[in-house]
C-alpha cells in the first residue's frame, strides 16, 4: 500500500515517462482515493490502483493514405483499451496534430470513471490519430478514415469496443469510418456511436455534452437551494459543447455572455440569446469562421489572444480544451465572485486551479462528472442499436437528464463532508468503487 500520492506517482511516472497529461489525471484521482483505500484495504490488497492505471491493451499502428496530389502520407493511429470491467471499451476518437500516447491515456483513464458514473455498462477507452482534418478535402478525409479503419476494425466490435467521435471526428468522419467497417465485416452493427439519425444514430447526441454539463450545474445549484436563473455565465469554446451549453443555459433562464476560440474571446454583456446563438451555429458549423466575426456583427468587445476568465460572473463553463484554466485564472474567478464551475471539456482546469476552487469551497464539477452527458447518450445509442429501436428526442433528453441527476447524487454521496460537497472526491470515489468491485469479482486479469 502506498502511503502517499508522491510515492505512488513516482512509480507511475517511471513507467510512463513524458506523459504529463496522464500523470496529471492519475495524480488527481489518487489524491482523492488514498484516504478511501486506507479505510477499505480490500482494494489495496487486490492492487486495484496499480491495475486501473495500466491499460488492458495499447494499440499503435501506421495509417498510410494518399492525398489529392497523389502523394502518399503517413500518420500514426492509436486505440487505448483502458478497462473493460463493467462493459465494452467506450470512448471517442480524436483526429488532431497534438494526439500522442500520453494524451490518449489521460483521456482513456478519465473515461473509465466517467463511464462508471453514468450507471451504464460501459468500460473506458480512447483513440485517434495525429491527423488534422482541417484544410483537407472530403476525399482526403475519406481515404484517411478508410485506411485508419483497415487496422482498427480488428480490435473493435459492438460487444468489445465501441468508439465515438471527439475533436476532429464529427458526423462526416464517423460516416466514412462506419462505411469502411461495414464493408470489411459485412455486418451492420452498433460498432460506432455518433452516427447519422438515418442509419442508427440517436437524437440529442450532438447536444448531449453541453446539455449534460448544464444539467449537472443546475443540480449543484438546487443542492444549495438556488438555481441558474438570472446567473451570469462564462462559456469558453465555440464548438459543439459550448454551443449547446449556451442553448440549455438560455432555456433555464441564465445569461451566457462569452464564447471563445483559439484566437481569443468575445464578451457580450447583454447575453448570447437564441438568435445570436443561431449566428454562432452558422459561423462555426457551416462557414468555419472565427469568433471575432461575432464581435463585429453585434458590436461587442473582442479580446484577441485571451481567455474569458477575467470577466465577472456567477458561474463558469470551460468547454474548450484541457488545462485552459490555470491557477491565476482560478484565483481571478474566485476573487470576482464566481460560485460555480462546471467542466464541459476534459480536464480544462489544471491542478493548481482545482486546488484553488476546492480551497475556496465553490461548487466545482470535474469533467468526469459534468461532461458525462455525451458518453451517456452514446450509451443510449448503443441500447437503441441493440434493440433496433429509435427513441424520440423527448425520451432521450429525459433519460439524459435522469443520468446527470444520478451522477450528481453519486458525487454527493461520496463527496459531502460537513455540508460541503467536494465533487472531485465524490466523482473519483463513486466512479472507482463500481469498477473496482467488478475487477475483484472477476479475479486477477
Amino acid at each position: 500500500m502506498y502511503d502517499s500520492v508522491e510515492k505512488f506517482m513516482a512509480n507511475v511516472v517511471l513507467k510512463n515517462p513524458n506523459e504529463p497529461e496522464f500523470h496529471q489525471a492519475v495524480e488527481e484521482v489518487v489524491g482523492s482515493l488514498l484516504p478511501f483505500l486506507k479505510a477499505n484495504p480490500k482494494y489495496a490488497d487486490a492492487k486495484i490502483l496499480e491495475r486501473i492505471t495500466e491499460p488492458e491493451r495499447t494499440i499503435i499502428f501506421r495509417v498510410p493514405w494518399m492525398d489529392d496530389k497523389g502523394e502518399i502520407r503517413v500518420n500514426r493511429g492509436f486505440r487505448i483499451e483502458m478497462n473493460s470491467a463493467i462493459g465494452p471499451y467506450k470512448g471517442g476518437l480524436r483526429f488532431h496534430p497534438s494526439v500522442n500516447l500520453g494524451i490518449l491515456k489521460f483521456l482513456a483513464f478519465e473515461q473509465v470513471f466517467k463511464n462508471s458514473l453514468t450507471t451504464l455498462p460501459m468500460g473506458g477507452g480512447k483513440g485517434g490519430a495525429d491527423f488534422d482534418p482541417k484544410g483537407k478535402s472530403d476525399n482526403e478525409v475519406m481515404r484517411f478514415c478508410q485506411s485508419f479503419m483497415m487496422e482498427l476494425f480488428r480490435h473493435i466490435g459492438p460487444d468489445t469496443d465501441v468508439p465515438a467521435g471527439d475533436i476532429g471526428v464529427g458526423g462526416r468522419e464517423i460516416g466514412y469510418l462506419f462505411g469502411q467497417y461495414k464493408r470489411l465485416k459485412n455486418e451492420f452493427t452498433g460498432v460506432l456511436t455518433g452516427k447519422g439519425i438515418e442509419w442508427g444514430g440517436s437524437l440529442v447526441r450532438p447536444e448531449a455534452t453541453g446539455y449534460g454539463c448544464v444539467y449537472f450545474a443546475d443540480e449543484m445549484m438546487k443542492h444549495q437551494k438556488d438555481s441558474l436563473k438570472g446567473k451570469t455565465c462564462l462559456v469558453s469554446g465555440s464548438g459543439n459543447v459550448a454551443q449547446y451549453a449556451i442553448e440549455k443555459l438560455n432555456q433555464l433562464g441564465a445569461k451566457p455572455v462569452t464564447l471563445s476560440d483559439s484566437s481569443g474571446f468575445i464578451h457580450d454583456p447583454a447575453g448570447i440569446d437564441e438568435n445570436k446563438l443561431k449566428f454562432v451555429l452558422e459561423l462555426k458549423n457551416i462557414k468555419r469562421g472565427r469568433i471575432e466575426e461575432y464581435a463585429k456583427k453585434y458590436n461587442v468587445k473582442y479580446y484577441a489572444g485571451q481567455k474569458p476568465w477575467g470577466i465577472t460572473c456567477d458561474a463558469a463553463f470551460p468547454c474548450a480544451t484541457q488545462n485552459e484554466i490555470g491557477g491565476p485564472d482560478a484565483e481571478t474567478l474566485v476573487k470576482n465572485g464566481c460560485r460555480l464551475v462546471s467542466e464541459g471539456a476534459n480536464m480544462p482546469s489544471d491542478t493548481n486551479a482545482v486546488h484553488t476552487f476546492i480551497k475556496a469551497k465553490i461548487m466545482f464539477a470535474p469533467g468526469k462528472a459534468a461532461n458525462a452527458g455525451g458518453v451517456a447518450t452514446s450509451g443510449l445509442e448503443m441500447s437503441q442499436n441493440s434493440q433496433r429501436l429509435s427513441w424520440t428526442r423527448e425520451e432521450v433528453d429525459k433519460k439524459l437528464h435522469g443520468i446527470m441527476i444520478k451522477i450528481h447524487e453519486t458525487c454527493v454521496r461520496w463527496g459531502e463532508d460537513d455540508g460541503f460537497v467536494n465533487y472531485v472526491n465524490g466523482a473519483n470515489i463513486g466512479g472507482f468503487v463500481k469498477v473496482a468491485d467488478a475487477m475483484i469479482a472477476q479475479g486477477i486479469y
